[in-house]
């Protein structure tokens, strides 16, 4: 009976133990959307999303897509170690006018799948410059 009382408490407690920990990577972002607001055309489009591997093995993206070449996602190509903070930046064609709505897949050894990071926001076109009006006979009369 004895035996059979510490063989569950033993298997209860390797349990609990197993539960906290992740077997494998893990990609754990800081944010998945980010939200440019109002930007005029040709204003800078670009953000930084910060991920940890919370694994216990070393993290490999594979591939990182964009839904368009409007969006172009730039990532580290070599192992994030476990506990380690990296990040994918995106950069986004502000030359388009119009609203942003835009994601970037994120594919990776992680355990947990896939995951899909968005853009939002909203481009106005860039006021058209007037020329001054310049007097370029500094105001002596025109001979006639």
């Amino acid at each position: 009976m004895k035996t059979a009382y510490l063989f569950v408490v033993l298997f209860g407690m390797t349990s609990f133990l197993a539960v906290g920990q992740t077997n494998g990577a893990y990609i754990k972002f800081n944010k998945t959307v980010h939200d440019f607001g109002e930007l005029t055309q040709g204003d800078k489009a670009e953000v930084e999303f910060v991920f940890t591997n919370t694994g216990d093995a070393p993290l490999l993206l594979s591939n990182v897509r964009s839904t368009c070449g409007c969006t172009v996602p730039t990532w580290p190509r070599e192992p994030v170690m476990p506990n380690t903070t990296a990040s994918i930046k995106v950069k986004y064609d502000s030359n388009r006018i119009g609203g942003i709505n835009k994601q970037v897949t994120v594919e990776s050894n992680a355990t947990n799948g896939a995951v899909y990071l968005k853009v939002t926001g909203n481009i106005s076109k860039k006021p058209e410059e007037i020329m001054p009006f310049q007097n370029f006979d500094n105001g002596t009369p025109i001979a006639q």
